[in-house]
């Protein structure tokens, strides 16, 4: 099928919408993966609504450890890009002798049948890479040429599926590959964007992220403060909110199991998240202390890894003698989780904004706790306040205060009226406006439409 392609603003190259619905493939950095069960939700909920979906994963993980049951529901089969090696210590020429062999196939094939594409993308990346420098005598940023590379290969899957019509990147970042596969083969492309990806500057520099925004048929975002920011940057651009919706493993978890069981006397709180410290488990783990010493009872699990911070919280724990109280429990399966959710007392998550930009949207977690009718206690940062109100379906305060975090957990640990109301609301805020199901039709209508407000 041979598309029409227009240039738009930034000069990009900027494909119409298409007439009649096909195939999205999906650019994604690595697959699956533990910490992105949205994804994975995402393209099963995709593929329940009748969207033929394509996946193609730049990198296959050294680990792939286990993942999550809804894996096993989704119909279509990731297609593993080309292994490459590093190439922040290594020259370029070393580089290319070591890895350019599994892209030549693809070269070939691509350079014969677009072009115009294979060189419009590759002065895209040479672009880039110049602008990226970090000063003006500086050789070009060569990360670029490992994206183009990879965009030759995703271009070259592309071309041989006569069925994909739209190409959509998950993370900012990662959408370079999509926007250079886009300049090849003329399908257009969107992405979705969440939280470092797009508020931080290292991972799109020197302008990149609003180029990508005025590239794509439309971005997707998952907060209205993150589509506000990103309106801000490009407002020429189509930039549309939708919610990541309840994952799928849980949802399923709750309609078989939808009664909470009996409380139990015992306090229990629950943390989830990659222990990074945009999470702000440092705080909690103060607050627990602070806990400790007002003669509250408790125990708390702490779910999630992490290499670099992990060692900073455990560490945290043992200084303040607390590792009979608190427990970091790793990673777990979605079902251990939904049990975890369930025997809760209060789930508490303190995120904060660090000062590179990073932060979370809206944490994926707090809407599975809420969904299991798990009262909530959370800081009033980015997206969060568009899904907890403090006092009406759980507890705001504000970052980096251990204090105030203390406070908000013993009200929630010792009135049980209050959990008890404040669990529901959250139950209820779920069923409404986080369904995966409205997700997956919303972004059904955008694949087929398009830019169409």
């Amino acid at each position: 099928m041979s598309l029409p392609v227009v240039t738009g603003p930034g000069g990009y190259r900027r494909s119409d919408p298409l007439d009649e619905p096909g195939a999205v493939a999906y650019v994604l950095d690595g697959w699956p993966r533990l910490s992105e069960t949205f994804i994975a939700s995402e393209v099963y909920r995709l593929e329940q609504a009748g969207v033929a979906v394509r996946l193609f994963v730049i990198y296959r993980d050294a680990d792939q450890g286990p993942h999550h049951a809804v894996v096993d529901r989704i119909g279509a089969a990731p297609v593993y890009l080309p292994p490459t090696t590093s190439m922040s210590s290594t020259p370029v020429v070393a580089w290319l002798l070591a890895n350019l062999g599994g892209f030549l196939p693809a070269l070939r094939r691509v350079a014969r049948r677009r072009p115009q594409g294979f060189a419009h993308a590759a002065a895209q990346a040479l672009a880039q890479a110049v602008r990226a420098r970090p000063g003006p005598l500086s050789l070009p940023c060569k990360a670029y040429l490992k994206e183009w590379l990879q965009a030759v290969a995703v271009a070259d899957g592309v071309l041989a599926d006569s069925s994909i019509t739209h190409l959509h990147g998950h993370f900012a970042h990662g959408s370079t590959v999509a926007l250079f596969a886009s300049t090849i083969t003329g399908r257009p492309f969107s992405f979705t964007g969440h939280a470092k990806d797009i508020y931080a500057e290292s991972p799109n520099p020197a302008g990149l992220l609003r180029r990508k925004l005025l590239a794509a048929r439309f971005a997707v975002t998952c907060t209205e403060a993150n589509r506000a920011y990103l309106q801000e940057l490009a407002p020429e651009a189509t930039v549309h909110r939708v919610y990541h919706g309840l994952n799928a493993d849980i949802a399923a978890l709750l309609s078989a199991a939808p009664a909470p069981p009996p409380a139990n006397c015992r306090r229990r709180l629950l943390a989830v998240g990659r222990l990074v410290p945009k999470k702000g488990f440092d705080v909690l783990v103060e607050a627990l202390a602070q806990l400790r010493d007002r003669g509250i009872d408790f125990e708390a699990t702490i779910v999630g890894e992490g290499r670099e911070h992990g060692p900073i919280v455990r560490a945290r724990i043992d200084a303040h003698q607390l590792s009979g109280r608190v427990r970091l429990a790793g990673a777990m399966t979605q079902a251990a989780l939904f049990d975890s959710y369930r025997a809760a007392t209060v789930f508490c998550l303190p995120c904060r904004v660090l000062d590179d930009g990073d932060r979370d949207g809206i944490p994926n977690v707090l809407v599975e706790a809420m969904a299991c009718r798990t009262p909530v206690v959370t800081t009033a940062v980015s997206g969060i306040p568009e899904l907890v109100r403090d006092g009406e379906n759980g507890l705001l305060v504000p970052p980096d205060d251990s204090r105030a975090l203390a406070s908000a957990i013993e009200r929630v640990m010792t009135d049980p009226a209050l959990a008890e109301r404040l669990g529901r609301a959250g139950e209820a805020t779920v069923l409404e406006h986080f369904d995966g199901t409205h997700q997956a039709e919303q972004l059904r209508a955008l694949f087929h439409n398009g830019s169409d407000k």
